[in-house]
């Protein structure tokens, strides 16, 4: 499977998106799992903390479920 390398910026756009969504991580991994994207509590964080790469399905559903675009993300990163 396809996967994003862990960058400065992109784990903590992805907690200021689910932050901004007033969701615990806890409920962002419940809603993951009904969308059938098997992560644990701790993976999940380690994705906001950048120390694990993110899936582009992971992506996907998180996009989904905070109903932002994919450029939030990505904000502020550099080439």
């Amino acid at each position: 499977m396809q996967k994003i390398r862990p960058d400065m910026n992109i784990g903590s756009n992805i907690q200021k998106a689910r932050l901004k969504s007033k969701l615990t991580q806890d409920e962002v991994v419940a809603k993951l799992q009904l969308m059938e994207i098997n992560i644990s509590r701790s993976t999940y964080a380690k994705i906001e903390t950048n120390r694990i790469n993110i899936r582009v399905s992971e992506l996907v559903a998180l996009k989904t479920i905070f109903n932002v675009e994919f450029n939030d993300f990505f904000e502020g990163l550099s080439l």
